[in-house]
């Protein structure tokens, strides 16, 4: 296991380098100049050309390539052309915000779509099987921005049960400590405030986390309708076990593989697909960040934004990898 675990994160290293290539190279290919967007129009052609001196952008593709991955191996990820901050330190609170909605949104979808599921595969072919399978496919193909507009309008317009943007109260904000705002109000006493925090979080998370719900329904489904069909299930039927224990302890365990598989997916592309969600809801997330110096042709922020979420959708999908030998024990890696 250790082996397997080393040779894991050994591959990583060379997924990582192909990555650095691919996105320097695309964001390279963005049409525009960075020193028109800085400077402005009004500019005149010599300061122009000296902010590309002083950036580097004059240079040959592959002089500025090396000198980012030479930054990049020191743990460096460089300055912020509009603000001319350390990227390291100035994503941090965006990273947290996207972290937070993420697990929100994940704790949304697996929590529905688990259970829904789960019923739909014991009480198959009845209309809850029927009706969960029909909400799974509107889920799927509905589009999160039209959803996260519709919840707006309903629940924040019409009823005002919930806030429609933002993260927390501006007027009596939370004091931001790990940049997570449930974990500090919880560290500051503040159960008020949690209570808004979490308010806040409702609709985004939902309007995100609604494609996610979906899949891992319809393959909680399929999986347990297999399982449910074994010997050794029929076997706890007849020893008169409860339905409860049957499907949570024993079908649920080993129909989990293929459902963890999806979860690990799901959450990688929440991580990289929440640009929408965030735009709509004003969520000061990664994605907003990204697509904030997409505008400003902020070529670091724009390189060092989606390398993260590139590293962390690898970190998940090695995450699940070892846990499926610890859900399984029949597995095991050489």
């Amino acid at each position: 296991m250790n082996s397997y675990v080393l040779k894991r994160i050994l591959v990583l290293i060379p997924v990582l380098f192909g990555m650095t290539i691919i996105v320097f190279s695309i964001i390279h290919a963005i049409p525009g100049d960075p020193a028109d967007t800085i400077l402005g129009d009004k500019a005149t052609e010599q300061s122009k050309q000296a902010l590309r001196d002083q950036l580097g952008l004059d240079k040959p593709w592959i002089q500025q390539y090396g000198a980012y991955l030479s930054e990049l191996m020191r743990g460096d990820l460089g300055d912020s052309i509009r603000t001319r901050e350390p990227i390291a330190r100035e994503i941090l609170p965006y990273l947290a915000a996207t972290l937070e909605l993420t697990a929100a949104s994940m704790f949304f979808a697996l929590f529905v779509g688990v259970n829904a599921g789960i019923i739909s595969a014991w009480r198959q072919n009845s209309w809850f099987d029927y009706a969960c399978m029909v909400i799974a496919l509107v889920g799927v193909s509905m589009p999160i921005f039209w959803l996260g507009l519709m919840e707006q309008w309903i629940f924040a317009n019409k009823l005002q049960w919930l806030p429609s943007i933002g993260r927390m109260n501006p007027r009596d904000p939370v004091e931001l400590v790990t940049n997570l705002a449930v974990i500090d109000a919880m560290l500051a006493g503040r159960w008020d405030q949690l209570w808004v925090v979490i308010k806040h979080l409702i609709l985004p998370s939902i309007a995100l986390g609604t494609i996610p719900m979906a899949v891992i329904a319809r393959m909680t489904r399929s999986s347990m309708v297999e399982v449910m069909s074994s010997d050794y299930i029929r076997t706890a039927r007849a020893k008169g076990l409860a339905p409860f224990y049957i499907v949570y302890r024993h079908a649920l365990k080993n129909a989990a593989i293929p459902v963890l598989t999806v979860v690990g997916l799901q959450t990688g592309s929440l991580l990289g697909g929440a640009v929408l969600t965030e735009t709509i809801f004003a969520w000061p997330g990664v994605g907003r960040y990204i697509y904030e110096a997409i505008s400003a042709r902020d070529y670091p922020v724009i390189q060092s934004g989606i390398l993260i979420i590139a590293f962390m959708f690898v970190v998940i999908n090695l995450v699940v990898d070892l846990l499926y030998a610890f859900i399984d024990r029949r597995i095991r890696y050489q």
